[in-house]
């Protein structure tokens, strides 16, 4: 690295003998400095509100607060943390929570110490670094998710409208909401479905029982 400064990791880890392996492969770069560990999300997020990581390598599966918690809770109060999810699992369901979560990393336990290392410089320098299995996983997970997993309450609301055959200017007054944000939400629930068009996405919201009857 060109900066003198060194990176600050944090440690989240429930077990102390992978947290020590963690603190010597450290030791073995000049650029990284350990400034702390903790055995939970809970204890993390102490840590980091009395201190400043710029990178933590987060383990998910701990107790008092698993890792997508912890995640989630420390980057609403410290936004400029970058978080790495160091696990052993790849399970289609935790890579989504913990991205979604906020992490810019998801890499395995067995990933060579080198690898780790440029993994915590590339998310001190905002970039993401994926295992192959995570990106796997992440590509499954599209070609098998239920359409509207991402539509919010609201957007439900207005799909189950839609589906009614409710014009932009219906919903709004049925929601009491103005035309332009009925128009926006309708939008919305057309790009999240993929569909081409309303019909198209009513369509889809009856083929998948993404709303109840209008009856």
């Amino acid at each position: 690295m060109t900066d003198s400064k060194p990176i600050k990791v944090l440690i989240v880890d429930d077990h102390p003998v992978v947290r020590d392996g963690l603190k010597n492969m450290l030791l073995a770069f000049d650029d990284l400095e350990l400034i702390g560990e903790a055995e939970n999300g809970q204890t993390a997020l102490s840590f980091c509100r009395e201190n400043a990581p710029d990178v933590i390598l987060m383990d998910i599966i701990m107790p008092v607060m698993d890792g997508v918690l912890a995640t989630r809770a420390i980057l609403k109060e410290c936004p400029q943390v970058r978080i790495i999810v160091l696990t052993s699992f790849t399970k289609e369901d935790l890579v989504q929570k913990t991205l979604d979560a906020g992490a810019i990393g998801y890499l395995l336990k067995n990933t060579p110490i080198d690898a780790l290392a440029e993994a915590i410089r590339a998310a001190y320098a905002g970039q993401p670094t994926l295992a192959p299995e995570a990106t796997k996983a992440l590509i499954h997970t599209k070609t098998t998710t239920k359409p509207g997993r991402d539509l919010s309450e609201r957007e439900l609301e207005v799909l189950c409208l839609i589906v009614e055959g409710l014009s932009n200017r219906e919903i709004a007054g049925r929601l009491q909401i103005s035309p332009a944000t009925a128009r926006h939400h309708v939008s919305a629930c057309i790009q999240k479905l993929g569909a081409a068009n309303r019909t198209q996405a009513a369509s889809i919201a009856l083929q998948h029982e993404l709303v109840c009857d209008s009856d």
